[in-house]
């Protein structure tokens, strides 16, 4: 197993991963996290019927309870540590929780659900916590436009709207970028210049 080192000087900032329910924020924390991912996914079971909504994504079979974690580091002077909230919206509870200290987020939307990503813009919204809206372009879904996208969630021409794939390590590094660059521009206390390694 490798050893990871921490530089103790290095600035940290907390970034959540928010969305609907089966939305691929799991997948996107384990995509591009340098240390195993912990995941609190618990299996799908009858219990959840008529509680959950499971239109569009019927074959999926676990889902998120409390949060998935995952750490990269950009450079040896910035680390991000990644928070995945829970999509359903009976574990809604916990993102007042994973908020606390998060400097910003990234809002993944699938365009078959997309009014699944409404209440994670309101939350951040509401909350003054700068996002970025990712568009997950999952095989099956139709491709719409960034500015489709922007138009549809009606979201202010400062937020940045981009095209992902929440399972390739390079694409979720470039939404992650796009937030810290965001972040940095609402934010002007944080250093001005980073890159991906």
């Amino acid at each position: 197993m490798p050893r990871y080192r921490r530089n103790l000087n290095a600035m940290t900032l907390k970034l959540l991963v928010a969305g609907g329910f089966g939305v691929g924020k799991t997948t996107m924390v384990g995509s591009v996290s340098e240390v195993p991912p912990l995941h609190t996914e618990e299996a799908i079971t009858a219990a959840s019927t008529g509680v959950d909504d499971l239109t569009g994504v019927e074959r999926k079979t676990t889902t998120t309870v409390a949060l998935d974690f995952g750490r990269i580091t950009i450079n040896p002077e910035l680390i991000l540590y990644l928070f995945g909230t829970p999509g359903q919206d009976r574990f809604w509870f916990m993102w007042d929780e994973l908020a606390v200290g998060a400097l910003g987020a990234v809002v993944l939307a699938d365009t078959r659900r997309l009014e699944s990503c409404f209440p994670a813009v309101d939350f951040f919204e509401r909350r003054g916590v700068p996002f970025v809206v990712g568009v997950n372009c999952f095989d099956n879904a139709y491709r719409y436009g960034t500015e489709e996208v922007r138009d549809a969630l009606e979201l202010d021409h400062g937020v940045p709207v981009l095209l992902c794939d929440a399972r390739e390590r390079e694409s979720t590094k470039q939404v992650l970028v796009t937030l810290i660059e965001h972040v940095m521009g609402t934010r002007k206390s944080l250093a001005p210049s980073y890159r991906m390694s």
